[in-house]
């Protein structure tokens, strides 16, 4: 099955930024509802950020700090992460389909969509 692939995590102190990436340029639709995920602990992943035909959306507690933006040329789509803080430490996943419309909450990679393998995001204080 061909996954989307995320890139971009690491390591970085509190307050600074990373910017995460997801190709889906193997998908078979060319414009995909995108959504990045987060998975901290256990078995369940938040939502993060979707975007679906250019309209976006953001767990509430996230937005202002986090957004979510699509090149369409280059069929991916960018996670801007600033002012990060430990809490924000986890595996971030993309994944694409609409099951993100089911709710802020869900088991990581089993929820129908297709899933990429994750990027490790680590924020120390």
């Amino acid at each position: 099955e061909v996954q989307p692939v995320e890139s971009g995590g690491g390591s970085v102190q509190a307050g600074g930024s990373l910017r995460l990436s997801c190709s889906h340029s193997g998908l078979t639709s060319d414009t995909p509802d995108i959504t990045w995920w987060r998975q901290r602990d256990g078995t369940w992943c938040q939502l993060v950020a979707s975007i679906s035909d250019d309209e976006t959306y953001y767990t509430d507690s996230l937005e202002g700090r986090f957004t979510i933006s699509e090149d369409r040329y280059k069929k991916t789509v960018y996670l801007q992460m600033n002012t990060l803080k430990p809490d924000d430490t986890a595996i971030y996943y993309c994944a694409a389909g609409p099951a993100w419309r089911n709710g802020g909450w869900q088991h990581c990679r089993s929820n129908g969509d297709t899933w990429g393998q994750g990027t490790q995001v680590t924020v120390s204080s």
